[in-house]
């Protein structure tokens, strides 16, 4: 079993950059990709990034694409999501998993691909 833990959330203002890490505890995280899904009030959540098992591999939503970049970690068992120019849309509650299945070459994008969600954390961009 994984644990996961999101951190480096916060209240910034539209155009400023956060940097969000999800730590893994267990010892399956080098070998599967790891994905970041957020949830904004009144709405389910989304897709955001995901990254192969070895970072080789990366995936966007087209609402990040150019602004969001994911990375791993796999010495460090971490896993970190860069967003910089931040839009008050970007808003939500952030979320990290794993995917169920190992070595995917091609990171998947679907939720019910990734386990293991942590208690996420809050980005909040103020306009």
């Amino acid at each position: 079993q994984v644990e996961l833990v999101e951190s480096g959330g916060g209240l910034v203002q539209t155009g400023d950059s956060l940097r969000l890490s999800c730590v893994a505890s267990g010892r399956t995280f080098d070998l599967t990709a790891v994905a970041w899904f957020r949830q904004a009030p009144g709405k389910g959540r989304e897709f955001v990034a995901a990254a192969s098992w070895n970072g080789a591999s990366t995936s966007y939503a087209d609402s990040v694409k150019g602004r969001f970049t994911i990375s791993k970690d796999n010495a460090e068992n971490t896993g970190y999501l860069q967003m910089n120019n931040l839009k008050p849309e970007d808003t939500a509650i952030y979320y990290c998993g794993i995917d169920r299945r190992n070595w995917r070459r091609t990171p998947v994008v679907g939720q019910d691909d990734y386990y293991s969600w942590g208690q996420g954390t809050q980005v909040t961009v103020s306009s």
